[in-house]
């Protein structure tokens, strides 16, 4: 049977842990719940070795990762819900938080926090490190009182975001991996195996084809002058993030990206999924309207379609709803916009924008698993085809050479 270890918080307000064997991390909750205590952490124990590995110094990170956030949002959501006072809390999870720059971060909120100000105020001094939407839905919770509440709420949010995420980019390292060996495969083909074939025809005294001799400069080129390509495809590069970093650029960049007939289509479903969802939040915990508008909209990567949602702000403001002026935009797809004006209608916007968020997350993860399902294999039958094309050329000018029949 499994063994967890957890974290909880007794209705005195002590922190105690400990190991408990059980099936599930759901059974361990109930059986702590059932105690009357307040779980904080409950992981299996290779999990906690893990941990505990990632939180040595040779890991440690200055800066705090989206999951640092999301871990310090759910454990200060549990712990306001189970009562305890906000400075309370924030001593509690300094004291069980092992990672240096994380504790560091704790202590300095706690002591903003200490001194008069309240979370929303403390967290200001620390927006870089946080999502643009969060420090907005803390001061609304923090103005209707139901604080734990909007963290718990965050909390989802982030969660659901950083699952996303993290699906994408995992599901992005097999193709990645196949695409670095075939570039390696193929340099590796046209500086050690293509030279040693020089020798041969220079003693033939043959005239070689035109797609030979194209090879064998190509491979003297990678051979002699390796380091003019890795220099210039580093001034590329570099040229390259310089225009994104640029607005005009990174507008061009991003209305190109949106034409692109597969890769286009992704991005507008992740950025009607992170607006969707951020949007939600923000209404579901009391975020006038405009301003949550406003917030969502910066939670945007893409700028065209930042710039056209943060345009229909003026149209939300005369009083015409959210699903007419997206409708005009032309950014949203038609299932979207229709299930927001549905949403309106029934007085439950905040709801549906959650399941259009819900909707879209599931879309972009069926969209990437086939195109990688596509994507893999082309990049085999590529490489095999460019390996199969370089040795019937030399095979071709060899055999020319000799006077062979093909």
């Amino acid at each position: 049977m499994p063994r967890f270890i957890y974290k909880a918080v007794t209705p005195a307000g002590q922190v105690v842990e400990g190991e408990i064997l059980a099936v599930t991390r759901s059974e361990v909750i109930e059986r702590l719940h059932a105690d009357g205590n307040t779980p904080i952490r409950a992981s299996e124990a290779t999990e906690g070795l893990l941990a505990g590995l990632a939180s040595a110094h040779l890991f440690r990170r200055r800066r705090l990762s989206p999951s640092d956030i999301v871990v310090i949002t759910q454990e200060l959501a549990t712990l306001l819900h189970a009562g305890l006072p906000i400075d309370r809390a924030l001593a509690l999870i300094g004291d069980l938080t092992e990672s240096g720059g994380k504790r560091n971060f704790i202590n300095r909120i706690l002591e903003s926090v200490r001194s008069g100000a309240s979370l929303a105020d403390a967290l200001e001094q620390h927006k870089e490190v946080l999502p643009s939407f969060y420090i907005g839905m803390l001061r609304a919770g923090e103005a209707a009182g139901s604080l734990d509440t909007v963290l718990a709420r965050l909390a989802e949010v982030l969660t659901r975001t950083q699952a996303l995420r993290e699906s994408v980019r995992t599901a992005m390292y097999y193709p990645v991996i196949v695409l670095v060996v075939a570039a390696l495969s193929i340099a590796i083909l046209l500086t050690a195996v293509v030279p040693e074939f020089r020798p041969i025809f220079e003693s033939a005294g043959a005239v070689l084809p035109v797609s030979t001799k194209l090879i064998i400069a190509m491979g003297d080129t990678m051979q002699h002058y390796w380091w003019a390509l890795v220099v210039g495809m580093a001034g590329l590069g570099a040229a390259l993030s310089y225009s994104y970093r640029q607005p005009a650029g990174r507008l061009r960049w991003d209305e190109l990206i949106l034409k692109l007939p597969l890769l286009g289509d992704v991005v507008t479903k992740l950025e009607v999924a992170r607006f969707t969802r951020t949007l939600g939040t923000l209404l579901g915990s009391g975020v006038v309207a405009l301003n949550a508008l406003s917030i969502a909209a910066k939670t945007l990567t893409n700028r065209v379609i930042a710039q056209r949602i943060a345009d229909i702000a003026g149209r939300l403001k005369k009083g015409e709803g959210l699903a007419r002026p997206l409708q005009s935009a032309n950014v949203f797809p038609r299932l979207a916009v229709q299930l927001i004006q549905v949403g309106e209608e029934a007085g439950q916007l905040d709801t549906m924008l959650l399941h259009v968020a819900d909707i879209y997350d599931e879309e972009v993860k069926r969209t990437v698993q086939r195109l990688l399902s596509l994507l893999v294999p082309a990049v085999t039958i590529g490489l095999g085809l460019l390996v199969a094309a370089i040795i019937g050329s030399m095979l071709t000018a060899i055999l020319g050479a000799y006077n062979l029949p093909l």
